[in-house]
């Protein structure tokens, strides 16, 4: 090393040596000092001058102003949310090589470490990082990559884990090489690594005499093993995923952001409102019961515009399932009376509904003529007729139906038809000014849009990851939050939007869960920085998907996001290996991947964007599509799809429950599929399913039971049915696990038998940083969680 420390002018410091960022861009300087380094030798550490400290400086590769692509931060047009891209160089001692093409099909890819001046391998699918190459077929991590992603707090020498065979030319007691001398000479040092350093001669002895111990032994006197955290809780997030699937583009959608959440929710209740008025005014109905929720659903199917909510490009325009309903409520809403009297008078009024309608819309003559003869004799039936059975009246009002029916839709056709379009171009509308908007924002944090379109990838199996964006993401603005007991209260502000705050609460449980998922699936934002803002973004998303802001009071959980008790799923992990749900929410998941209507707001938690644009190769699945009869029709359709193009193991386990009012016609797909392999049904009233908004409800309510049966199917391929057959036994198992009560056995369980301290939460003392210091706030999220329990870590993939 050049001695700068005896001269006190700057002018006279000795040319810095070359800097590892110039040795990697340039291999010729890295051969020109390889020879220098093997014949000088590394001074102690306890001779360190503190003179050298400019030399240090002007060589260090963190005043490289080109700017470094590290799994958290990345620059356009690179994918901001998981990078994929590799950096220049490759593992071992040559930076020339590249990673063997077994390690990059697992996620492996090499980045540049701006602060620790090296290289380090990042698993882009597992989460994982190593200083040392990675290697095929090793052993568990030597430390947790989540809460320790370098492996700063690892006790094996050079921060890394140690090799478990010889496959480098040196066994482990070998000493370093010349290669990593040269790394060790030119980056800052830490204590954790000099530490390390000072005693290897003792941690070699150490696990030379612990390898001819017994098993279980070796462990005595040393360091305790970390401990895994398990977030305790009606799900299970450490279960990997057995799903492989072909590399895939990354999303077009701008990543979410606060003042658009809030723009699209109030232009979409402002839309809602206008379709009530519409079946008011015109029809003289009320709006059927969520049908404005199914109609974005439906529409979802087919949209292919630039909003993820709001339907701006669908063919056709007029929605049949919107058309459909409505027109099942015209003239009035026909229900099942309760009494006799009831039915009475729901006979009488269908008669006075008809007759205005045929007389106020300009009906033909004959439509006239028909239907006035037909509630005419009806009247006259009711004033004739005493003591009439609940049958009778029944049986009249199917008769009334039948007759004026045609006549009915034949003068309110053209009407319910114009009421679709309007609705549906008011929706076009306003998907355009909230992209407009959406622009605007990017623009004005320095983000331009995508110029050119995006290169396919390279056509490769790999495990199911989250969705990318191609689009990096603005800075979140301030959002207040507070514990109020049991749950937060997340509330922004944005007089610009909103007259008042919109306010959100949160289970303190599931704002853990969310915390979890967003430090498996989440690669940008290791900080935490911006996890309250994109936990606001998908909150207000659901909340406006669902309307009345989610209110439990005002929704049957019926028809919501109602999902499975935890016990069926752990019978389906446990007989079936399923790792998969193909319709959830990061509300209610059980597994850590699935799938969601909103992509975009849910990626950052796991989701792997919507099931019809999903296209696996193998796995098992759990499917239970929310009640659209045109979404569970394509949802059926594109499993068959699947199940016909691969030869590999597939398997999909679908759950419907059976309503009778009005039937699924697309059932009959099911009985009709070559795939279907069992079929059985559990009795309505004999079963629980979770309340879709489980996340903001007591947990006494959380438990509902089914008022109606569950059909489930097996759909599998062959290769599916050899290995996840519904054998007596396995089908058996999923009946019991059925049966009311055996969710709160396992809760009971869980609570008597867990020992792990609950972990506190992120979010419940810090917020997000202002608009000025995203990056820099040190009490930020990602301070509060890095000094935490311990993580567990994420399996390996192949």
């Amino acid at each position: 090393m050049n001695d700068v420390g005896m001269s006190s002018k700057t002018e006279n410091i000795l040319p810095a040596a070359p800097s590892a960022w110039d040795q990697l861009t340039n291999p010729s300087l890295a051969e020109q000092q390889h020879p220098q380094h093997q014949q000088q030798q590394v001074p102690p550490l306890h001779q360190h001058h503190p003179a050298q400290s400019p030399q240090m400086q002007a060589s260090s590769p963190t005043t490289i102003s080109a700017p470094l692509l590290t799994p958290t931060k990345t620059t356009p047009p690179d994918v901001a949310h998981t990078p994929s891209g590799a950096a220049p160089g490759a593992p071992g001692a040559n930076f020339n090589e590249e990673l063997a093409p077994e390690l990059t099909q697992q996620g492996w890819r090499k980045f540049w470490s701006k602060r620790e001046g090296r290289p380090y391998f990042w698993n882009k699918l597992t989460g994982e990082s190593l200083w040392e190459p990675p290697q095929l077929n090793r052993g568990p991590p030597q430390f947790d990559p989540l809460t320790d992603p370098l492996g700063i707090c690892s006790t094996s020498p050079l921060n890394g884990p140690l090799p478990m065979h010889n496959s480098t030319g040196y066994n482990n007691n070998s000493h370093p090489s010349p290669h990593s001398h040269h790394h060790n000479h030119t980056l800052k040092r830490r204590a954790s690594e000099d530490a390390a350093q000072q005693q290897p001669q003792q941690q070699q002895q150490q696990q030379h005499h612990s390898a001819h111990l017994p098993p279980g032994a070796g462990s005595v006197g040393g360091p305790p093993p970390l401990k895994k955290y398990v977030l305790p809780g009606p799900w299970d997030l450490e279960v990997p995923t057995n799903v492989l699937i072909y590399e895939r583009l990354p999303t077009t959608f701008p990543q979410p952001y606060p003042e658009v959440e809030a723009l699209r929710g109030s232009l979409t209740l402002r839309l809602a409102k206008t379709y009530e008025d519409l079946c008011n005014k015109r029809e003289s109905i009320a709006p059927p019961k969520d049908s404005f929720q199914r109609w974005l659903m439906e529409r979802r199917i087919i949209d292919q515009g630039i909003d993820p909510l709001l339907p701006s490009q669908c063919t056709p325009e007029i929605s049949p399932q919107m058309y459909r309903e409505i027109l099942r409520d015209i003239p009035i809403k026909i229900v099942k009376p309760k009494f006799t009297g009831d039915a009475r008078k729901q006979l009488s009024r269908y008669c006075d509904a008809a007759k205005k309608i045929v007389e106020r819309r300009g009906a033909s003559e004959e439509s006239k003529k028909i239907v006035k003869w037909n509630a005419d004799e009806a009247y006259e039936w009711l004033r004739r007729t005493v003591g009439a059975s609940y049958e009778d009246f029944q049986d009249r009002l199917t008769h009334l139906q039948r007759q004026c029916e045609p006549h009915i839709i034949a003068t309110v056709r053209v009407s319910v038809e114009q009421l679709c379009a309007k609705l549906y171009h008011l929706s076009m509308q306003h998907a355009r000014n909230i992209r407009e908007r959406h622009a605007q924002i990017l623009k004005e944090h320095g983000i331009p849009e995508l110029s050119a379109p995006l290169q396919p990838p390279i056509t490769r199996k790999v495990w199911c990851y989250p969705v990318q964006f191609a689009l990096p993401s603005p800075r979140m603005p301030q959002i207040d939050y507070s514990n109020d007991r049991d749950h937060m209260v997340i509330k922004y502000t944005n007089t610009a939007v909103m007259a008042a705050p919109d306010t959100h609460v949160v289970n303190i449980s599931h704002l853990q869960k969310l915390e979890q998922l967003y430090r498996y699936n989440c690669f940008d934002d290791k900080k935490f920085d911006f996890f309250i803002g994109r936990a606001y973004c998908m909150l207000k998303r659901y909340a406006t998907f669902l309307g009345n802001n989610a209110n439990p009071n005002q929704q049957e959980p019926e028809l919501t996001q109602a999902a499975l008790p935890a016990v069926v799923f752990e019978c389906l992990h446990h007989h079936f290996n399923v790792t998969f749900e193909c319709f959830a929410s990061p509300l209610n998941c059980y597994f850590r991947q699935y799938c969601s209507a909103f992509g975009d707001t849910d990626s950052f938690f796991g989701s792997r964007g919507s099931f019809l644009d999903f296209k696996p190769v193998s796995g098992s699945f759990q499917v239970n599509p929310p009640y659209c009869e045109e979404l569970i029709d394509a949802s059926l359709q594109h499993i068959d799809r699947l199940l016909t193009d691969s030869v590999e193991p597939l398997s999909f386990i679908v759950f419907l429950q059976e309503w009778k009012d009005p039937p699924l016609k697309c059932l009959s797909k099911i009985e009709d599929s070559p795939y279907k392999r069992k079929q059985v049904v559990v009795m309505g009233m004999e079963h629980e399913y979770r309340h879709g908004l489980q996340h903001c409800i007591p947990k006494s309510e959380v438990n509902f039971k089914s008022i109606v049966g569950t059909m489930v199917v097996w759909l599998q391929n062959a290769a599916g049915y050899a290995r996840w057959a519904p054998t007596e036994a396995r089908v058996d198992a999923l009946l019991e696990a059925f049966r009311p009560g055996r969710e709160r056995d396992r809760d009971k369980a869980i609570a008597t038998s867990t020992t792990v301290p609950v972990q506190p939460s992120c979010s419940a003392t810090a917020s997000s940083p202002e608009p000025g210091t995203a990056g820099n706030s040190s009490s930020g999220a990602g301070d509060l969680s890095s000094t935490g329990p311990s993580k567990p870590s994420t399996p390996a993939t192949v």
